[in-house]
């Protein structure tokens, strides 16, 4: 008797033991996670958005990425930006080009907060400097304009980014 009052008493345990784990587990899914950082916030602290940071300074519109939003940025990677021709960046960087970097940039922010399973369904989409971007999806990869999308859902506390492989370039 005595052992098998111990061997119920380790099923009990073991028993509630998996029960307390599936109900932690279940609710870590069930609940949201919060996001803190706003768009600028979450650029700098992946650390491969240096030059994007920078160019953002550059133009002014770092006050305005870190704003209520909410925001969807195709954000280019540092690598996008070494892809142009040499000396384009430092160029764009000076204060006399601001308002061309100004458009380049806003033309990776498309107002809204638009998740990957949404982009997907777009043909194009409207951005912040009044110009569209076309969207494309082809063998499972997705395209803004030639810009290849790498990473998606970055969620941001003022919205969202998806990372390309190229810089975008307005008409």
């Amino acid at each position: 008797m005595k052992g098998s009052l111990n061997r119920s008493v380790g099923v009990a345990s073991l028993a509630a033991a998996v029960a307390l784990l599936l109900c932690l587990s279940v609710g870590t899914f069930a609940r949201p996670k919060t996001v803190s950082k706003d768009i600028v916030e979450t650029a700098v602290s992946a650390g491969s958005f240096t030059t994007l940071t920078t160019a953002l300074q550059a133009a002014g519109l770092v006050d305005t990425l870190k704003g209520k939003g909410p925001f969807t940025v195709f954000a280019p990677t540092d690598e996008a930006f070494a892809k142009l021709p040499p000396g384009t960046v430092e160029d764009l960087l000076k204060p006399e080009n601001k308002e061309k970097l100004v458009a380049i940039l806003t033309y990776h922010v498309v107002p809204g907060k638009v998740l990957a399973a949404q982009v997907i369904k777009m043909n194009s989409a409207k951005t912040v400097n009044g110009q569209s971007l076309t969207i494309s999806v082809n063998d499972g990869t997705v395209m803004v304009d030639n810009a290849k999308v790498i990473k998606t859902d970055i969620l941001c506390s003022n919205g969202v980014i998806h990372v390309i492989d190229s810089v975008l370039l307005p008409k």
